[in-house]
């Protein structure tokens, strides 16, 4: 079946289940348990989505919200919705746009996003894509080469990303059975555009990146510690905020160490099999970060009213990973936009029929939580 055969048209994409379906249709098998997947027996990938479906709405009517202002102003930034782009690696594996085609999409909606340290393009010709005032944040892995982590950083200074984002749950891949019983390997026209071969392994390690969780046990180091906030924050002049902190403990270390930000995350379960979902660890993180930074949720946001709900229970905004690589397969850059206007429009309806008009105005009296 053609590609052109197997999408259904726009207007029959309605919700991100649509496009999921789209992009199974479309990939290769391996490609699509490639971004699909999660670690062990993908328990913490499930409950990272059915954690939303366990918190109820509560309705209100006749409350003259009028038309909700979703925009919120973050480190500085003007977003147009409490959403954003979750770090992806090798957007070109869904389609040709790539990186490109999805900060094209995220910059006409004034919407952030973060580029993963294992982008398929230049840093340069995505910001260029997104236009100078969309807000880009580079995710940064920390590398044995403190030069890989560390010229990363300063590039995109330079580019004009206006914050990094350490990830600090992965000192090296999870154990991922679909791609270990599909032998995954990235396919040799798709590069890490970013990382010099030469540079990501230390002597006598692999650097062939084809296959990711090899490349990342010989690349990544494990026994980096808190300090790399402040180093990282150093030398590129930028906000630095954690990405994959899930307790209270890791919480307060990333505040003490000077990060910007925190980012409820278990890397959309591809990392510790049996971790909780995300949602279940947003209010442990938001109690111990005492409002001193932003909290951000990633992790089963599959639609607006999940956007709500961790907005209601503390989060400053959400951000939205394999629903995005899905629209990309599904129709390109303008299949990433239609996602990303259908999510803030499913927002914009929820804030309407609980009430709110403004996003600071959410919080937890617009949910019942699970006894």
């Amino acid at each position: 079946m053609s590609e052109a055969a197997a999408v259904p048209p726009r207007a029959r994409l309605l919700d991100c289940a649509d496009f999921t379906d789209a992009a199974r249709r479309v990939l290769p098998r391996d490609v699509w348990d490639f971004i699909a997947g999660g670690a062990g027996r993908e328990r913490t990938l499930a409950a990272n989505e059915a954690a939303f479906g366990s918190v109820r709405l509560r309705p209100r009517g006749l409350s003259a919200v009028g038309e909700p202002d979703t925009a919120i102003r973050v480190l500085g930034d003007r977003w147009g919705a409490p959403l954003g782009i979750a770090p992806l690696a090798y957007h070109e594996l869904a389609h040709a746009d790539g990186e490109s085609g999805t900060a094209e999409a995220a910059g006409a909606l004034g919407l952030p996003l973060v580029v993963s340290t294992f982008a398929s393009q230049p840093l340069e010709r995505i910001r260029a894509a997104a236009g100078t005032s969309t807000p880009l944040w580079l995710q940064l892995y920390c590398f044995r080469d403190q030069r890989v982590t560390d010229g990363l950083a300063r590039r995109a200074a330079d580019a004009g990303y206006q914050a990094l984002v350490v990830t600090v749950d992965t000192p090296y891949m999870g154990r991922r059975l679909r791609d270990l019983r599909n032998d995954f390997r990235v396919p040799a026209h798709i590069r890490p555009a970013n990382l010099e071969p030469d540079r990501q392994a230390p002597p006598g390690g692999a650097t062939d990146t084809d296959s990711p969780s090899a490349h990342s046990r010989s690349a990544f180091c494990p026994d980096q510690d808190w300090t790399v906030v402040g180093r990282l924050r150093r030398l590129s002049g930028l906000p630095v905020l954690a990405k994959g902190v899930m307790t209270a403990q890791d919480t307060r270390a990333a505040l003490s160490a000077g990060a910007a930000g925190i980012v409820v995350s278990n890397h959309g379960g591809r990392q510790l099999d049996g971790a909780p979902a995300a949602l279940d660890a947003l209010g442990e993180v938001v109690t111990a970060a005492e409002g001193r930074v932003p909290v951000f949720l990633d992790g089963g946001v599959r639609g607006g009213a999940d956007a709500f709900v961790a907005l209601a229970l503390g989060a400053t905004a959400v951000f939205v990973g394999r629903p995005v690589l899905y629209a990309l397969a599904a129709d390109g850059a303008p299949g990433v936009r239609r996602l990303l206007s259908l999510l803030c429009g499913e927002l914009t309806d929820t804030m309407v029929f609980t009430g709110h008009r403004t996003v600071p105005s959410i919080d937890a009296t617009a949910v019942e939580m699970p006894r």
